[in-house]
């Protein structure tokens, strides 16, 4: 059974939102919102504000890794987990589709963004004088990320902003140029938050050849296993690293409730996980949280978290 412990479900106390998501490398952060509830799940004193705050100065960084997929990120983390999970490709692709092209691309969204401070996709479609409208835009931002020019900065009314890496970081993004120490040290982080896992479940999780990962694995030690304590019942949001951070979900959520979790359309739905597994699946509508079971759960854990739930979206 997957362990809570090393997902940090059973919420040390203390923890910053850097220490959350140091440990676990990476939190994806596709939906802004439910990337801020998986920092709840895991501590008891988090609120959205400090974790906007840990976003303003620069602590956590909003940007594209593992599976190209947004996440929040360790600052100190970005330039080895830039070296494995940058890729262009897909970009430029997207681009072609969007009808932007030229040989300029990359100084055409640096000069968009420098010295601007955060901008949202309307600003940045004005800077850019017709040249990307639309998804073009976000695709174009994309490719001055894979190439250290760009991460997204906070959103602003609920509307997500891109700014230059050099003005919010203090400098572009520079990859790791040892890939092999990359490699290890994605390998021990990995093993660290993920147990028991298995050189396949990394290379699902990084986006990386299944090669390279069993490489990447052979260079990490072992690690014991977390302690177990007591069993814990959590309302984890959609796209929770908890099910995203392995090849499957075999052992914590049952096929017959598999479709209840994933619908189809790739919504993933938010999980009530109970003593390791999942065990129903919730919803809310400002501050009304409702849960429903695929079985008995225990009342009090349940009302806790739904009332924990409510002191995090009301910013206690």
């Amino acid at each position: 059974m997957r362990s809570v412990e090393a997902q940090l479900l059973h919420r040390p106390p203390g923890l910053t939102a850097a220490d959350v998501v140091r440990h676990l490398t990476a939190i994806q952060a596709q939906d802004v919102p439910s990337a801020l509830l998986a920092f709840r799940a895991r501590s008891a004193t988090l609120t959205p504000s400090g974790i906007e705050a840990a976003w303003q100065a620069r602590e956590i960084v909003r940007t594209w890794g593992p599976r190209g997929t947004l996440h929040f990120v360790h600052a100190d983390d970005l330039p080895w987990i830039h070296t494995l999970t940058s890729s262009d490709a897909a970009a430029l692709r997207r681009l072609r589709q969007e009808g932007v092209t030229g040989d300029d691309l990359l100084p055409l969204a640096a000069n968009a963004l420098a010295g601007q401070g955060p901008l949202t996709k309307a600003e940045l479609t004005e800077r850019l004088s017709g040249r990307a409208r639309g998804q073009g835009v976000v695709h174009l931002m994309a490719l001055a990320a894979h190439h250290g020019l760009a991460v997204l900065g906070p959103s602003r009314a609920g509307k997500p902003t891109y700014v230059h890496a050099g003005d919010w970081l203090g400098a572009p993004v520079v990859p790791e140029p040892d890939r092999g120490k990359a490699l290890k040290e994605l390998a021990v982080r990995y093993r660290r938050a993920h147990h028991p896992a298995t050189p396949e479940d990394l290379a699902a999780w990084s986006g990386l050849p299944l090669g390279e990962a069993r490489a990447a694995w052979r260079t990490s030690a072992a690690q014991d296993p977390p302690e177990p304590g007591e069993p814990v019942l959590r309302l984890a949001p959609a796209f929770d690293e908890f099910l995203m951070g392995w090849r499957g979900r075999d052992g914590v959520l049952a096929p017959e409730h598999a479709a209840k979790v994933f619908p189809g359309g790739g919504v993933l739905r938010p999980v009530v996980l109970a003593g390791g597994t999942v065990a129903g699946v919730w919803s809310r509508k400002g501050a009304q949280v409702s849960v429903q079971p695929f079985g008995e759960l225990p009342e009090e854990p349940v009302r806790a978290e739904i009332e924990d739930v409510r002191r995090f979206l009301s910013g206690r």
